[in-house]
């Protein structure tokens, strides 16, 4: 049965590229800013989900489900991600892609 969500849930997008070589780094950064970003986004009204990869592949992706485009907005501003996680991760040669915030259409 599918998860009942609201007519107004977003699922928020981030994407990011990077020298498939510098896997390992790029993955250990990722968890590494798990450690201050948990925290700061749990602390945000209306999260319903949120996930974070980076594959072996060059690709990196944070995907969160909130329950409104003004609650997804928020992750903008938030220092945290906004400054202080995209600059580690700028650092060690990732590219971001720009964000994408999709109502939601269905679920499984």
């Amino acid at each position: 049965m599918a998860e009942a969500l609201p007519a107004t849930a977003v699922v928020r997008v981030s994407r990011g590229t990077f020298d498939p070589g510098r896997f390992a780094e790029v993955d250990a950064v990722t968890a590494k800013t798990a450690e201050y970003l948990v925290p700061a986004i749990k602390a945000l009204p209306g999260l319903i989900h949120y996930y974070a990869a980076v594959s072996p592949e060059g690709s990196v992706v944070h995907v969160s489900v909130w329950d409104s485009a003004d609650h997804a907005a928020q992750m903008s501003g938030l220092r945290e991600m906004a400054v202080v996680a995209r600059g580690e991760m700028e650092a060690i040669g990732v590219t971001f892609t720009p964000i994408v915030n999709y109502p939601v259409s269905w679920t499984i």
